[in-house]
């Protein structure tokens, strides 16, 4: 079972920076994708960024030039690097692990950016 802790959101003007982190742990033999989506009240789930298991970095195209992913795969993180904040940017962000067994996701964090 993999547990996924985020972390880093907050309130921040326009045009602000924020990055988000993701802590995996439990027992992780391996994995198809993982990455970051995010939701707003009354829309779907929103892709954000991801990583393929071969490694690519796939963006929605909302965020693509202005957000980053990466990871740590010692260390069990990921990150998400969000420049050029705009308030439409303002959801809650998840992160996920897939796996032959589904996706587990994290609990979500809070982004908001005011303008």
């Amino acid at each position: 079972q993999v547990q996924l802790v985020e972390s880093g959101g907050g309130l921040v003007q326009a045009g602000g920076s924020l990055r988000l982190s993701c802590a995996a742990s439990g027992r992780i033999l391996s994995f198809n994708d993982m990455g970051w989506y995010r939701q707003t009240p009354g829309k779907q789930r929103e892709l954000v960024a991801t990583f393929s298991s071969g490694g690519m970095i796939n963006y929605g195209d909302s965020v693509n030039g202005r957000f980053t992913i990466s990871r740590d795969n010692a260390k069990r993180m990921i990150y998400l690097q969000m420049n050029s904040l705009k308030p439409e940017d303002t959801a809650v962000y998840y992160c996920f692990v897939g796996s032959v067994s589904g996706r587990a996701w994290g609990q979500g964090t809070q982004v908001t950016v005011s303008s």
